[in-house]
């Protein structure tokens, strides 16, 4: 398996910078503003000789109390993993007491480690590294993160010092596995669910909205399946949103759906179905993910409360009419093994191959059944359909004046689609193209063989009278 490479230190020193860097991506958010990284965040390294898995991690802070505390588990599991360790330390403020205390942990994990002096743009290096070599942890390496300065030369010194790597396949590579997102409000147990899933707690799980800010790629394996699970930020209505932070886990959040092949809806049973949820589900149909919905912590009501979602989701969701709906306990389990089930199935649909002559029967079928209303005295005419593209299936219809074809019988069509086709689990969409006239703009032209031949047609013709 690929080398995995951890990323340690104390708050606000550069390591989703680094991150970004490594795999020359923005998976990582970065702000000046410090603990904004919480939980682990994985990647596929592209800079240096050879491949590795990057991994991003929280601020280490001695005194951390309430869901930071939480987050020093997270650092724990990532050095864990790691078979090299990248300590981090900023040359704009020097060296801190913290770094004296991070550097003595790092020490007792008996890890191969590297000190990296970060922030060193417009400095001497030899300067800047001057104080750090009281840490003990060997010769600093003078990088600036934001720059890419010096990051190509520490990845191929660290990399000489591993193993040769062989065989394996690296699980966060582009195209392994069916992508699922995880969505829905904050606080809706989003975390708790893809722990469940997993059977770990790899997320954390912290009795406040918003613990979870940036959207972790997480990849595992199912029955010989390859996953990855995306955990986003919660999503809040747009006048709640005040932190910048906030601001921008929402757009990872968006850019997650639009990067995963499968979503799951999580809405929280006990806050009820409100407009942030038909919204958030409003997004997702728009851009043509497969979906599943999942109403957590569903144990905890009484038969009275779970008619009144019921009822909520019928109104407030209708429009998702095409997903499943499961009712869950992300804490207990209840119903969570059944997701995964649904998100395969879902994926299936939303990547299916729909052979022309069938889904052209399925259409004059649907035609003659209840035929399309007249346009200023013609009958729209719709002659033959073919796929026209997968997650989404799109499906294209040829025809004579289909611009003019109502909504409710571009509804009516999906509909037939849909239940003939058995597309449950993923949007549809429907692509109208009006047929040309082949004879249109061209001239009545003839040969000069063919004028001839009308010449002596005309005489011939004159003769007889």
């Amino acid at each position: 398996m690929l080398p995995v490479i951890t990323l340690v230190g104390r708050p606000n020193v550069g390591k989703s910078t680094l991150f970004n860097r490594l795999t020359r991506t923005r998976d990582a958010l970065v702000a000046d503003f410090p603990g904004l990284t919480r939980d682990r965040q994985y990647g596929l390294g592209r800079i240096g000789p050879a491949g590795y898995i990057v991994v991003d991690t929280g601020g280490i802070s001695p005194e951390a109390e309430g869901v930071e505390a939480l987050m020093q588990g997270q650092v724990r599991r990532a050095i864990e993993e790691a078979d090299h360790i990248l300590f981090l330390v900023d040359a704009q403020t020097g060296m801190a007491p913290d770094d004296l205390e991070v550097a003595g942990r790092l020490r007792r994990t008996g890890k191969p480690l590297t000190l990296v002096v970060n922030k060193t743009d417009h400095r001497d290096p030899t300067l800047a590294t001057a104080d750090f070599h009281a840490l003990g942890l060997g010769e600093p390496v003078p990088i600036a993160a934001v720059q890419g300065t010096g990051v190509t030369r520490l990845m191929e010194q660290v990399l000489a010092g591993l193993p040769p790597q062989e065989g394996g396949e690296d699980p966060t590579a582009e195209g392994q596995g069916v992508k699922i997102a995880v969505v829905g409000r904050p606080n809706a147990g989003k975390s708790t669910l893809i722990n469940r899933i997993l059977g770990e707690e790899r997320q954390l799980v912290f009795d406040a909205p918003g613990t979870t800010r940036d959207s972790i790629y997480i990849p595992f394996e199912r029955a010989g399946r390859a996953y990855t699970l995306i955990d986003t930020a919660g999503m809040r209505r747009r006048a709640r949103i005040e932190d910048a932070i906030e601001k921008f886990s929402v757009i990872k959040t968006l850019q997650a759906i639009e990067a995963c092949n499968v979503v799951i809806l999580v809405v929280d049973a006990q806050q009820g179905v409100g407009e942030h949820d038909s919204n958030l589900a409003a997004h997702i149909v728009e851009s043509g993910r497969a979906l599943v919905v999942a109403v957590n912590k569903w144990d905890g009501l009484d038969s009275d409360q779970r008619d009144a979602i019921k009822d909520a989701l019928g109104r407030r969701l209708a429009f998702l009419d095409f997903a499943t709906t499961r009712f869950i306990s992300a804490l207990h389990g209840s119903g969570v093994g059944l997701l995964l089930d649904e998100a395969d199935r879902a994926f299936a649909n939303a990547t299916k191959s729909l052979p022309t002559p069938m889904v052209t029967r399925i259409l004059e079928a649907a035609v003659q059944e209840h035929q399309p209303p007249t346009v200023h005295g013609r009958r729209i005419k719709l002659r033959y359909a073919h796929q026209g593209g997968r997650n989404p299936p799109i499906i294209v219809i040829h025809g004579n004046q289909v611009e003019a074809l109502p909504e409710s019988y571009r509804r009516y069509l999906i509909g037939r689609f849909r239940d003939q086709l058995r597309l449950h689990g993923t949007p549809l969409r429907l692509e109208l193209r009006s047929g040309t006239n082949p004879f249109e703009g061209r001239r009545n032209t003839l040969t000069p063989r063919q004028e001839r031949s009308r010449e002596r047609l005309k005489r011939f013709v004159k003769t007889k009278r």
